[in-house]
């Protein structure tokens, strides 16, 4: 394993070129080169604050949350939610800035190798743990606040019945378990508990575990 960690880490002078490198040998295709999405991700990295800021509260997150990290390097290179979070981050500032064809390339590239599908539109806070990362789904109005962490195979989708601002709106603190489909222009409060395979359709207070279809309160923290 020596190559592969002089390579994606030791050969790097800072974490924003170490994850730019190891997010552009991921995302690259025939179209789009390793060389040119390094220099693209670098760039903008090295530009935001703000991005230099979460990646680092996201590592130390799942660091703390998740049980199966064993270091920071091991979520760095190998945790795949971890990396479609750091890419949605990137494509995030793209779509910001009018850069709205490649940020929707990116999206698609981060669903094709992480089977990770988040709106390039969507807001994400801090501290953000997407744990396996497998089939989760977040759509264009939705926002994420800080310290949320989200299961495999979560939905935060639109009901089909609504345009415009039609996403739901997670706060600080939030656990969502697997399976759970939280959908509509909702809001979910601070520290809520979201129990796998629910499907929620109402707001939820803070503080309080929902669980079951259609999901419903079943205790208060």
């Amino acid at each position: 394993m020596e190559n592969y960690y002089n390579c994606s880490v030791l050969s790097h002078n800072t974490l924003e070129s170490a994850l730019a490198n190891h997010l552009a040998s991921k995302l690259c295709n025939a179209n789009l080169s390793k060389e040119c999405l390094y220099e693209i991700f670098l760039k903008a990295s090295v530009e935001d604050c703000e991005i230099q800021g979460a990646v680092r509260d996201d590592l130390k997150a799942v660091r703390e949350r998740d049980p199966a990290c064993v270091s920071y390097v091991h979520c760095l290179l190998n945790f795949k939610g971890f990396l479609a979070c750091q890419a949605h981050r990137l494509a995030h500032r793209f779509w910001v800035h009018g850069r709205t064809v490649l940020a929707l390339h990116i999206q698609n590239r981060v669903s094709e190798v992480f089977a990770v599908d988040i709106h390039p539109k969507a807001k994400m806070g801090r501290g953000v743990v997407f744990d396996h990362g497998t089939g989760v789904v977040i759509g264009e109005t939705a926002v994420i606040g800080d310290n949320v962490t989200i299961l495999h195979n979560v939905t935060l989708g639109g009901t089909g019945k609504v345009k415009g601002d039609r996403h739901p709106k997670i706060g600080d603190g939030v656990l969502i378990g697997a399976g759970a489909k939280v959908l509509g222009n909702i809001k979910v409060g601070e520290n809520a508990r979201i129990g796998a395979g629910s499907i929620v359709l109402k707001d939820i207070p803070a503080g309080a575990t929902a669980v079951g279809n259609p999901a419903k309160l079943v205790g208060m923290r």
